[in-house]
């Protein structure tokens, strides 16, 4: 079993802190970004999407996909759960982690690669305009999750699941697009020191 992996983006990381929650080692082969590796003939045949994290499994099946390669974790490994245990916090898990996909994540993954110069090779065509339309989504949505906060402990409930690892690593990830998190967003602000505490946080 091989991840192909790379420490230049968020979503490999969201595989690794997943594994490193549930205590799972599997062999890492980074693959270069900034040299356009992930382009190469040799991973594209691996990969047809060209994108990271790619898991190879010892049968030669490949799993593409950040959420899918945690599922098969998950699947495979139940303890520590963190896709939701009843039916109703799977359901509530998955609503959160959709929800900070699309509405937190992306659109800061569409500001850097619209907007910053060095994503060019990788985002064809780059559009400028919908770099900058996506900056206020992500205050907005930070603004709505700060609320939600206020009620709980966790983006999903009482305890910590796959969509906190979404979270905190878009939040993380946000200073490539030089934003913060704004200090009067109390509650993201406790969330994160808190989850930022766990070892985890450190694959």
């Amino acid at each position: 079993m091989k991840l192909y992996d790379t420490t230049r983006a968020p979503n490999p990381r969201r595989v690794r802190i997943f594994l490193a929650e549930k205590g799972i080692t599997v062999p890492l082969v980074p693959v270069d970004l900034t040299t356009l590796e992930h382009k190469s003939e040799a991973f594209t045949r691996l990969n047809p999407r060209q994108r990271v994290p790619t898991l190879v499994l010892d049968n030669g099946a490949v799993i593409c996909e950040t959420v899918a390669i945690c599922r098969y974790f998950e699947a495979l490994q139940p303890e520590p759960n963190l896709f939701g245990a009843t039916p109703l916090e799977q359901a509530l898990v998955e609503m959160w982690q959709r929800r900070v996909e699309l509405e937190l994540l992306l659109p800061v993954m569409s500001v850097l690669r619209h907007l910053n110069p060095a994503m060019a090779a990788m985002e064809v065509p780059q559009v400028p305009a919908w770099g900058e339309a996506n900056r206020p989504k992500i205050i907005a949505f930070l603004e709505f999750l700060d609320t939600e906060l206020a009620n709980r402990a966790f983006v999903a409930g009482d305890r910590f699941t796959v969509a906190d690892i979404t979270a905190i690593v878009t939040v993380d990830f946000m200073r490539a697009i030089r934003t913060e998190v704004p200090d009067k967003l109390t509650h993201i602000l406790r969330w994160r020191d808190i989850v930022s505490q766990r070892p985890s946080m450190k694959a």
